[in-house]
């Protein structure tokens, strides 16, 4: 019985090797439109599909990111500058898009723009502090995801969206968390609305890796800033040592933080190229061996084990 089992978990591995492994053909003449392609995970995988041959729309917020990757690339890859947050810009770059691509439509859509800035407890931020992040992670990809779903389906393409270990499993208080929370639920909505299109949506639930997004300073002088600003009653509750310790948990995690990008763009090209995309992929250890597996396990362990490792106020009024 034992035997049979074995041999039957095999089987099922080898059939999942091999639906996985089989990549779609003429690959060349599919268009694909990338955010946040300054730095990154975006600028690494624009280059990745040009090698490929694909047809690159990398968007990047400034000009001098556009032209750098531009000296990087073939000339098959066309730059576009688009502010994710502005539905002018989005409204402009779709129309680009379109303009280009003509009747082949867009095969693949990858919203990877994104931002961290929010990593602070809730208490010590505004509506402000929120709604920066939620424009740049969740409100500017549906914004351009709308306008280029016509795109999409003429070409029955793929949407690959870019979420976070953080969406499976909330580590700390900000925009950052319920922003790729609600990329998960859009990604589930548009999955199942898109499917009679032949549209495939596919989450990506990356770790921690070493883009710019995941370094220490700007986090650091955001969380000074947030600190400074709190009222001096909150200041008393937390206590300066609170705020040091909440400073030190963040140079942890991003010293920890993986150097190797290409875990998650290949997870991206794999959404876009294979016959059978996965729903979600999880790159990173982290994410595969703690976090994930942390956000099943009943919440009273989870909260156990999160708040074991976090810091205590001054004035714990329990």
């Amino acid at each position: 019985m034992l035997l049979f089992l074995l041999v039957l978990v095999g089987l099922l591995f080898l059939y999942r090797w091999y639906r996985q492994s089989q990549i779609l053909e003429n690959l060349s003449d599919k268009y694909v439109f990338i955010t946040g392609c300054d730095t990154g995970f975006g600028n690494l995988l624009a280059k990745q599909l040009d090698k490929r041959g694909m047809k690159v729309l990398a968007s990047c917020l400034t000009n001098e990111g556009a032209e750098n990757l531009k000296k990087e690339t073939s000339s098959r890859l066309q730059t576009v500058i688009l502010d994710i947050t502005q539905s002018q810009s989005v409204s402009s770059a779709a129309k680009l898009a379109t303009n280009i691509v003509g009747d082949e439509g867009l095969w693949g859509l990858v919203n990877n723009a994104g931002s961290g800035l929010s990593l602070a407890p809730n208490s010590w931020q505004t509506k402000e502090d929120f709604a920066k992040v939620l424009d740049v992670n969740l409100l500017g990809p549906f914004d351009l995801t709308v306008n280029l779903l016509p795109l999409l389906i003429k070409a029955r393409g793929r949407i690959v969206n870019v979420s976070s270990c953080a969406a499976r499993l909330s580590i700390t208080g900000g925009g950052y968390g319920p922003s790729k929370f609600g990329v998960e639920a859009l990604s589930d909505s548009l999955r199942r609305e898109l499917h009679d299109f032949g549209v495939k949506v596919s989450i990506i639930e990356p770790g921690a890796f070493q883009t710019k997004m995941c370094t220490k300073e700007p986090h650091l002088k955001n969380l000074e800033r947030l600190w400074s600003n709190v009222s001096s009653q909150m200041k008393d509750y937390f206590g300066e040592q609170y705020y040091q310790k909440y400073a030190q948990g963040l140079v942890h995690i991003f010293s920890s933080a993986s150097p190797k990008l290409h875990q998650v763009t290949d997870c991206m090209e794999h959404a876009l190229t294979a016959v059978h995309p996965w729903t979600r992929y999880a790159p990173g250890l982290d994410a595969k061996l703690y976090y994930i597996p942390l956000s099943y396990v009943p919440t009273v362990l989870s909260d156990y084990e999160l708040c074991r490792s976090s810091p205590k106020p001054a004035h714990c009024l329990m």
